[in-house]
Order: structure tokens, then sequence, then C-alpha cells
């Protein structure tokens, strides 16, 4: 068996579900005599997140001086290198006090089962002044048009903090049975392929023809065993393409254009943040707890409209401290199929391109083109991923 990159900050994964059935059916029957609270989407991913292992070796929510504290220096109070704050934030903590045990309820399944039982170690209030310093920190603008920000300022000003027992996936178990896996199951997946350096692949989008070679050519330079292609299964902005489409085309791309067994399709239950190079360094840090040696970081990742520096988020390792993670960088340029030379390429290594020497679409171009019935040119996307892209767009239409 291959000897895995440890988790973050712990010599084992520290997944916060509950396995043991009888211990479950325990807590969800005292979960059914707790105060119960209905917990933001937000919320209900971090608890997921911290169910699956992702958020080895957190225990539970933030308290307020944690959460200040990595929105100031990406550290909590007690010294852990941590990127985002992870908190259950509420607009206030009516019915229940300090010691307390409270049943979480999931905001996103119908009848809002309990989610996890948190124990409340401490209730705090952020001032406006607070939340609006951290959320600056955090997504780097207070502006209510970016649609992370609009989520995190939505929540409310009380933090309640503490451990949590998870009971449950919420919807992504259930709704995504063949992409969802845990941290714990992808580790055990790359064990039994007998791979030793693993490239993961963030996604929240179809992937075209630049997105299947940048992941061939980090395979290549860094003489990778296996390549885990990890998609974000939660909430997105209005217009986004919804999982089950880009499981579909993701799939079939990898069905016909990548040798059998090199690469995993996987997904995990967490809310899009937006917040580009901080989020970028959170998807560093789960990567590592789900056992990838390398994470390819492109041009604006985990951005939304013009907020970032197109590589912002590469930039903001420079200032991660040495040691802090283990898990190390393919960092990309933009890339784009070159006439010239007949493939796809990373733009800064064909400086002796012009803008037209590239097949370029931006991406209103593509949908439009796709809700019209018409296939992107074959140098953008694979034929067999745009008719399942084209099909979307068209049902959407009717």
């Amino acid at each position: 068996m291959p000897d895995l990159i440890s988790p973050h900050g712990s010599d084992k994964l520290l997944p916060l579900f509950i396995e043991d059935h009888s211990a479950r059916e325990k807590l969800r029957e005292e979960a059914t005599r707790l105060h119960n609270v209905t917990v933001s989407s937000a919320t209900a991913g971090n608890a997921v997140m911290l169910a699956a292992g992702y958020f080895t070796p957190l225990t539970g929510y933030m308290n307020k001086i944690d959460a200040l504290s990595v929105g100031e220096s990406m550290h909590t109070a007690g010294g852990l290198f941590w990127p985002t704050p992870v908190m259950n934030l509420l607009p206030d903590a009516t019915g229940f006090t300090v010691g307390d045990r409270i049943a979480l309820a999931d905001p996103n399944v119908d009848g809002n089962p309990a989610l996890a039982i948190q124990q409340v170690e401490s209730i705090e209030q952020f001032s406006d002044a607070e939340l609006t310093t951290l959320c600056q920190q955090v997504y780097g603008t207070t502006d209510k048009e970016h649609p992370g920000v609009a989520e995190f300022l939505a929540q409310g000003n009380t933090v309640v903090a503490g451990p949590i027992d998870v009971l449950n996936y919420s919807y992504f178990s259930t709704e995504f049975p063949d992409t969802f896996r845990t941290a714990v199951e992808i580790r055990n997946e790359i064990a039994g392929h007998g791979w030793n350096r693993i490239v993961a692949f963030q996604t929240r989008n179809p992937m075209h023809r630049a997105h299947e070679e940048l992941c061939h050519m980090a395979m290549q330079r860094l003489d990778a065993d296996g390549l885990v292609i990890h998609m974000l299964l939660g909430k997105l902005k209005p217009g986004d393409i919804p999982a089950p489409v880009r499981d579909a085309s993701i799939r079939k791309m990898i069905e016909l254009y990548f040798p059998p067994n090199s690469a995993m399709i996987t997904g995990y239950g967490f809310d899009m943040l937006y917040a580009g190079p901080r989020e970028a360094v959170l998807h560093a840090v789960f990567r590592q707890n789900m056992g990838a040696t390398h994470f390819i970081i492109g041009r604006d990742h985990a951005g939304v409209g013009d907020y970032y520096e197109p590589f912002g988020a590469q930039d903001i390792f420079d200032s991660v401290p040495d040691g802090a993670l283990k898990i190390e960088l393919f960092k990309a340029d933009h890339t784009a199929y070159s006439k010239k030379l007949n493939k796809v390429v990373m733009m800064r290594e064909a400086p002796d391109h012009t803008k037209e020497d590239f097949v370029l679409l931006s991406g209103t171009a593509v949908r439009e083109m796709l809700s019209e019935g018409k296939a992107p040119p074959p140098e953008f996307s694979r034929p067999e991923v745009a008719q399942i892209l084209m099909a979307h767009y068209q049902s959407q239409n009717q």
C-alpha cells in the first residue's frame, strides 16, 4: 500500500460523521428532544465537510476569536493554519444557552431533518464592523453584488461555537450516489489504485478541451500516477450549470479521452464561496486531506466577476508559511487551443502567438451557441461533451 500524504494538522483524518449505526440512532433519538435550529446552507455545508474529514483537524464550529484570527492571519488563535472561518452563524440564539446541546436542522432537505448535534461552548455577537472587516479579509470585498458576500452577510451576527456530531451527509449522498465521496473514501480508493503522486482538479463547471488538456499536462509534468477530478456539488450562483449535467459531461470526457484507471470522478458537499484566493487555499487544505499530493491552480481560481486579480489565487500561496501545507501546487496559465500548433497550450508558453492564433470563446458566447443547438468548435469542446450541454441548455429554453 502506498504511503499517502498526511492530513492537515493531524497524523490521521478526523471525520465527524458518526459511523457506528447504534450510536447514530441514539443521537437521532436525542435530536428529537433537543432545541431545533435551522441553520444556513453555508453552515450545513460546513457540517458535511467536517463529517467527511475534509476539514481535519477541526472538531466543530469556530468561536469569534478563532474566526477573527483566521480572517486576520489565516491562523486560528491556537496557531492552526486555516484560510476561511468555519462557523455556525445565526440571526440570534433564542431558546438555548451555553452548555446546551442543540439539533442543527438541514435547510436543504425536505422536512428539515437533524443534520448534526452541536455542543454549545460559546454564543457571541459580531458587531457589524467586525463582520464587515471579516468579510473584506475573506472575500476581498464587501460588495453585496458578490454572491459569496451576499450569502455570508445574510446569515446573522450570532456565532455559536462548539464541537459537532454529524448524522448524515445532507442531500449529497442521496442525490449524487455515484459522485459524492468523503475524504476517507477518496484516500481508500487512491490507496487501492496504488497511486503515490496524485493530482487534484477542482471544478464547478463542465470541462472543456482546455481543462482536459491541463489535467493531462499536469499529470505528465508531475509524473503523476492518477488524477482526482473533484467537483463541487453544492449551491452555485444563478446561471451556473447544475451538478448532474456537469457530472454527465465530465464522465463522458474521462471515458473517451483518458486512459483506463487513470482518473477518479468525485465530488464534495459544499456551497461555492466565490472567495477567490482565500477559497483557493481552502481547496488546497481539503485536497491534502483527501490524499492529493498536487493541486492544479489556474487563472481566476474560485473567482467571480472582476473581484480578483487573474492570478491572485496563485500569488496568495506566497504568504502561506513554509511547512503549513504539504500539498504542492501546479500553477497553470490560461490554456487554449493553438491554431499554429494544432494543440492546447498554456498561453504563456506560446510567446510567439497573438490572440488571433488561439481559439478563444467567452462563456457568454459558448452559452449562446449551446442554447441555439450549435456545438462549439471541437478545438474548444469535445463533441460528445457539447451534446450533453446542448441538451441541457435547450431543455432550459422550452
